[in-house]
């Protein structure tokens, strides 16, 4: 592993604080990655940047999947995750997300999280697009993650665990020998600690969540904006598939100038039997898939974008008024409620909907126990790329994949040893390494991917876009080195800097894919092509700032890193 050198300009840490583990990220993988380090024995400090409950967790409506059912097995599970990956799943990572799945959601059970149950006692399941089996375990009809983040959160807090809350991460912080010593943050407000301060640990697991911001119309929260990955790549690791980006088909369509986090409307809605119909009420789904409404989402998001197209229509509609107003209230209480507060009423007319930015597929490179290309930084849940997910995420096994990974990496860091070093952080650089984007940047990033590198793209999209992209940053790095001068070190502008990163690195993929392939839907190259694509694009960030881009021999990933203890015999 070759470290970059780059940092994000910033002051130097005026405080700091020690432990064995700092996870970053207060979702489903950072809270369950913290709680098992913390019982095994590991000093761990969490990290994350706004309130502990405010990640992409609490926004999951669907729910979690999982081989529970009667007559269901981890077999068809598996089956429907490859089928839904587009063939670039890791198989054996899929195989341990299926089979070590169903004691994970048991384990988050004995938590506190409660989900819905049947009249009969047993958990209620449903199903979701790509699945043939009703495998979705739910909470509060709609508020799954809302519920897995309260159990989570309160776990945390009976434990006492410490936590650093506001915090906006900015660079790894490594040692001599290129080995993970913490992390620099910023805290945000008031509280024990302010400003500029550092977590030194010789093991740091970023649980970031995503970089839907990148997007001007998105499923995620405001806090994601890619700063899990942009860290990663500037402390020399690599990524992975991060042209692989889902849009959700079914989003509330808020008019075409919406911009920021939009209402989800859950593919669980289509799983208990809504309609994608257009204004003249014609499903146009059926006969395109087997499933129809409930194929796997990038073929309902093409599906929709192609009767858009067809008919110069900005969006289509989903009908559930068959459900009547009783299974709106007790199954979809959150969608409805989201509903009514925009002027829709979904018991008495149809949704307008339209695909948004919702997950990145790609992300950190890691192997199956978490593990990325740098010594001691470990990556699960959005942030990651672990193979699972393939060209396409299968609905709902988001939150599995984030409880399953975070398990492995917590026994990995316990089962190393690893925490017993002392981490020896090299000093904070003097001279500004890093050039920062204007807060203002973050608007014209955010334009520029949605017209270029959105649901539909090409290579003069893409093209176009990079060409942007690369003006925003020479102009910064010319600026810095003419008259030392770049933005002023702020959470804006730290922000706008990393969105670029995530950015330039999409965009490079995406434009060396040429072919469609699960979400990556390149209208020049309409067609799948196994024999020259069925492998990944691999990119990290070289010291000069420019990007090293190659794909893989096969499916399979290249190894990252042995375990720590073996690195240092």
């Amino acid at each position: 592993m070759t470290s970059t050198g780059i940092r994000l300009h910033a002051p130097a840490p005026g405080w700091s604080i020690a432990a064995d583990v700092v996870v970053v990220g207060s979702g489903v993988a950072g809270l369950t990655a913290a709680l098992r380090c913390e019982a095994a024995g590991l000093s761990t400090v969490v990290v994350t940047k706004a309130r502990l409950d405010d990640g992409s967790t609490r926004w999951a409506q669907g729910g979690i999947a999982a081989a529970l059912g009667e007559g269901d097995t981890p077999e068809q599970h598996l089956d429907d995750t490859l089928v839904a990956g587009a063939g670039l799943c890791d198989e054996e990572a899929v195989r341990i997300l299926v089979t070590e799945g169903p004691d994970a959601v048991r384990r988050l059970i004995e938590t506190g999280a409660r989900f819905d149950e049947s009249s009969g006692g047993g958990l209620e399941l449903t199903r979701e697009g790509g699945h043939h089996r009703r495998r979705i375990a739910h909470a509060g009809g709609d508020a799954t993650g809302a519920e897995i983040s309260r159990a989570l959160v309160e776990a945390v807090r009976a434990r006492g665990m410490r936590t650093v809350e506001n915090a906006l991460v900015l660079d790894l912080l490594t040692d001599a020998e290129g080995r993970t010593a913490g992390v620099s943050l910023h805290v945000m407000g008031e509280g024990q600690h302010d400003g500029v301060g550092a977590v030194h640990a010789p093991a740091v697991v970023l649980a970031t969540g995503g970089m839907g911001q990148v997007f001007s119309a998105t499923t995620n929260p405001a806090v994601s904006t890619g700063d899990g990955v942009a860290l990663a790549l500037r402390a020399g690791a690599e990524v992975s598939d991060l042209e692989f980006v889902q849009f959700h088909p079914t989003v509330l369509f808020l008019g075409p100038d919406a911009e920021g986090q939009q209402p989800l409307v859950s593919e669980a809605v289509r799983g208990e039997g809504a309609h994608l119909v257009d204004a003249d009420g014609v499903r146009f789904m059926v006969g395109q898939h087997e499933l129809a409404e409930l194929a796997p989402r990038d073929i309902v998001a093409k599906g929709i974008m192609r009767r858009m197209q067809e008919q110069d229509a900005e969006h289509m509609f989903l009908d559930a008024r068959h459900f009547g107003a009783e299974m709106w209230e007790h199954r979809f209480p959150t969608i409805l409620a989201a509903c009514r507060a925009h002027g829709i009423d979904p018991v008495t007319e149809p949704v307008p909907v339209a695909p948004a930015a919702h997950y990145a597929s790609g992300g950190v490179r890691t192997d199956s126990h978490g593990r990325t290309t740098v010594p001691g930084l470990y990556a699960c849940g959005e942030v990651a790329c672990t193979g699972v997910h393939g060209a396409n995420r299968l609905a709902s096994n988001s939150l599995l994949e984030g409880l399953v990974y975070a398990e492995r990496i917590a026994a990995d860091i316990a089962a190393t040893g690893l925490h017993a070093r002392v981490p020896q952080p090299l000093p904070h650089p003097e001279i500004p390494e890093h050039p920062l984007q204007t807060a203002e940047a973050r608007f014209t990033i955010q334009r520029i991917m949605t017209r270029g590198a959105g649901v539909l793209r090409s290579a003069e999209s893409l093209t176009k876009a990079a060409d942007q992209l690369q003006r925003l940053h020479t102009d910064a790095r010319e600026a810095l080195a003419e008259n030392g001068k770049t933005a002023e070190p702020g959470t804006d502008t730290w922000e706008a800097t990393n969105l670029l990163c995530v950015a330039r690195v999409l965009v490079a993929a995406a434009r060396l894919r040429e072919e469609t392939r699960g979400c990556h839907w390149r209208e020049d190259h309409p067609e799948r092509d196994d024999e020259a694509w069925r492998r990944h694009i691999v990119v990290r960030l070289n010291p000069d700032r420019s990007l090293a881009v190659h794909t893989t021999d096969t499916t399979d990933f290249p190894a990252t890193f042995p375990p720590p203890a073996l690195q240092e015999q």
